[in-house]
């Protein structure tokens, strides 16, 4: 692995480790919500070639996440937290402010439904889709394929496409009136969906327009996801 180190406030120690693909759906979730709560500079980025297939080597599955995935974080004392939700969380418990996972009981219980949400009906179902239905990350990493499931798959993501479509047509943002970690979901689903050439329908003109308002988050529009070709 080759370290991608992010300096950012010189006087500021880093005081964790990402493993991360800089451009992939999931890694580019924990880098907004690590620009959103501007926290750049306690982390330093390691790169994982998810091409080469270094995510599923057995040394980084014994020793920093035994799913194989990325992104993950790791701690000074050498504890990794895996998950991008469970990282924001992490995240938002370091600094206040904005809070991504919510506030009061409620506003906590909206937010990881819709996340949830946005995991199951758009982000996971198109990443079945890029492991089942397209050549993926090659013949060296997708060792078993299904194209018919990775085809149903596909599909589902657009039924989530216009669930999210509707839920926007009434709030401005998907958990209610402020920017959370659901948004931070959609937005990689909608990465990936642009990486697999799955667009938003037309009909979708409340997620469409939604979309080009979030790309306008400095949060947002600052990665590299954002910079050219993505790959999750």
């Amino acid at each position: 692995m080759s370290a991608l180190v992010k300096s950012v406030g010189a006087n500021q120690p880093s005081t964790m480790t990402i493993y991360d693909f800089p451009q992939g759906p999931y890694p580019t979730r924990v880098r907004i919500a690590l620009a959103e709560k501007d926290l750049q500079s306690r982390a330093r980025f390691v790169m994982v070639d998810l091409y080469k297939g270094e995510h599923k080597k057995p040394e980084f599955i014994a020793n920093k996440n035994y799913s194989g995935t990325l992104p993950v974080l790791e701690l000074e004392d050498g504890t990794c937290i895996a998950e991008c939700t469970a990282i924001t969380e992490y995240l938002d418990g370091l600094d206040g402010s904005p809070t991504l996972t919510g506030r009061t009981p409620l506003e906590k219980g909206l937010i990881h439904m819709m996340s949830k949400r946005a995991e199951l009906e758009l982000l996971d179902a198109i990443s079945v889709y890029f492991h089942h239905g397209t050549p993926g990350l090659g013949p060296q990493v997708e060792l078993y394929q299904n194209p018919e499931w990775g085809f149903r798959q596909r599909d589902k993501a657009v039924r989530g496409m216009h669930y999210f479509d509707a839920v926007l047509k009434g709030r401005p943002y998907v958990a209610g009136d402020a920017f959370s970690m659901a948004d931070i979901t959609v937005i990689g689903g909608l990465v990936f969906a642009a990486i697999v050439e799955l667009p938003i329908p037309e009909a979708c003109t409340a997620l469409l327009a939604w979309y080009e308002r979030m790309k306008k988050r400095p949060s947002v529009r600052s990665q590299p996801a954002f910079a050219g070709c993505a790959i999750a």
